[in-house]
């Protein structure tokens, strides 16, 4: 069953990779015409949305679930990173470390989503922080190689320094690809006559909305948990109408325990993948939940620190 679910099928990959391009496509043109402070607003929230519906996407390829085909796959997910300011293979080495090392001291991504819950007023100042684009540098230096570490992993190697030599180069190849683009698209914009566009349209909400999308997203998966021995109960599937998963958990997104357990498992089956698991009991007193309920936990008062595995 897990090998039938994880088959990867280019087509369906291709189709999720089309719809997003041409929601962006449709917001952009629609506030182009309608150019008002109210049209614009909307758009960039919207736009905001559709960019981290790419980085999930260049998730999928990161985890080679994107094509069957490995130079297609990685040319998809590359394009999908690139639009949005990320380097997918840099990006691969370091989630690797995160499924090898959940909430361990070699994760790299506990010092976003680890220590929840920090009481009501915390996460919704790192949000408007996020809105504010005061912290988009932070989430570039992730996706570049460089997450923040924690007190327990200072010591340890940098990310890009563990991993096989191929995909180092791969890494620093990409790297360099996504700097080019982002430096030759304002100087494109603006040579055309649409530099105010752009900026507005595409780098504002990169710089805010997508910062904020990211982190709420990041924390309903991983923050406030409370068993950290296993997957089952350190990663959360978040039950949500189909609205809020179209805008904050795309293409499948909310199933994140499906996604620690089988990895392999492409997004598109995910939600399959979770009927599977529930009908044999692997789901049985997992941290699946309403997304009204993950709100309560990382937003409420704090609690006695849960100790790390390491």
């Amino acid at each position: 069953m897990v090998r039938e679910l994880s088959t990867v099928d280019p087509v369906k990959s291709t189709r999720a990779v089309a719809e997003t391009m041409a929601v962006i496509a449709a917001t952009i043109a629609v506030a182009l015409i309608w150019w008002h402070p109210v049209t614009v607003a909307a758009a960039v929230i919207l736009i905001g949305t559709r960019q981290q519906a790419l980085f999930v996407l260049a998730h999928d390829a990161a985890h080679y679930r994107m094509q069957d085909n490995r130079r297609l796959n990685d040319l998809v997910g590359r394009v999908c990173g690139t639009l949005g300011g990320i380097s997918m293979c840099t990006y691969r080495v370091i989630h690797r470390l995160h499924h090898n090392h959940l909430y361990g001291p070699q994760d790299p991504d506990i010092a976003l989503h680890g220590g929840y819950p920090r009481g009501t007023g915390y996460l919704p100042a790192k949000l408007a922080k996020d809105l504010c684009g005061l912290t988009a540098w932070k989430t570039y230096a992730y996706f570049f190689g460089a997450p923040a570490l924690n007190t327990d992993t200072e010591s340890a190697p940098r990310p890009l320094d563990d991993t096989a030599p191929g995909l180092r180069r791969a890494a620093r190849r990409d790297r360099w690809w996504v700097a080019g683009f982002h430096a030759a698209a304002p100087v494109a914009a603006f040579g055309l006559g649409w530099g105010v566009e752009y900026l507005v349209l595409w780098v504002l909400p990169l710089l805010t909305v997508l910062q904020a999308v990211l982190r709420l997203r990041a924390i309903c998966e991983h923050g406030a948990v409370g068993d950290l021995s296993s997957p089952l109960t350190a990663a959360r599937t978040n039950l949500a109408p189909g609205w809020l998963r179209w805008l904050m958990f795309p293409h499948h997104v909310n199933y994140h325990i499906e996604h620690h357990m089988y990895p392999a498992v492409p997004h598109y089956n995910l939600p399959a993948s979770h009927r599977a698991m529930a009908a044999h009991g692997l789901l049985d007193g997992a941290e699946v939940v309403p997304i009204t309920d993950t709100f309560g936990r990382i937003f409420a008062a704090p609690r006695p620190r849960i100790a790390i595995a390491g």
